[in-house]
């Protein structure tokens, strides 16, 4: 039987990520943006891609709505399919993170084990966890989509903090607490991190 993986090679490129590096006059890295539905991990994201590009850095934001449309849209949300969805997000932004972007990933990513997954195929201090914290009763008061109403009704299942689990980050790099700050004081703390661990 013949093993497919044989006839796959890594090809060494000859710009590497430090010649990217100093072309944009930053460093690379993921930041990861976890919570709750309707934490405001994707307001987050948005609004900190849209401040690092008027500060001249290149950015890109993977949104966990967005990448369903195209490269995830032959996902469910079992728990399977969320472990899925998760390998593949980190092995995209592992390339972005390569290719020289602050690479911002903003997904509920519910499994601490799917997450820490994703933190070992980086180099250390390349992954930047970012717990998006806020209460169950705020996400559900705000309720952008209609989905906590329709998990409580029973209309949809596998609901991250209704009907399946949300696990805590134990450790995270960052927490913000999007139900007790304003989001310009939330991006000035990512911005101060980065600037800190010298991204910027």
């Amino acid at each position: 039987m013949n093993d497919e993986s044989t006839k796959v090679f890594w090809h060494n490129p000859k710009v590497t990520r430090n010649d990217r590096s100093n072309l944009n006059k930053h460093k690379s890295c993921v930041i990861w943006l976890t919570g709750l539905s309707a934490s405001g991990k994707s307001t987050l994201a948005i609004e900190l891609d849209k401040h690092l590009y008027k500060l001249n850095i290149r950015s890109y934001v993977l949104d966990g709505d967005n990448v369903r449309h195209g490269l995830n849209k032959d996902l469910s949300f079992s728990s399977e399919h969320r472990k899925e969805n998760i390998r593949r997000i980190g092995e995209v932004s592992k390339l972005f993170v390569d290719a020289g972007l602050i690479t911002i990933a903003a997904f509920i990513s519910p499994y601490r084990e799917d997450r820490n997954a994703v933190r070992e195929i980086f180099n250390e201090g390349e992954f930047i966890e970012v717990y998006v914290k806020c209460s169950l009763e705020e996400c559900e008061r705000r309720d952008p989509k209609g989905l906590y109403k329709m998990a409580r009704t029973q209309q949809i299942s596998d609901f991250t903090g209704i009907t399946a689990p949300y696990e805590v980050t134990e450790s995270p790099e960052i927490i913000i607490e999007t139900d007790k700050q304003s989001i310009e004081t939330s991006i000035l703390q990512l911005v101060n991190f980065l600037r800190l661990r010298e991204y910027l």
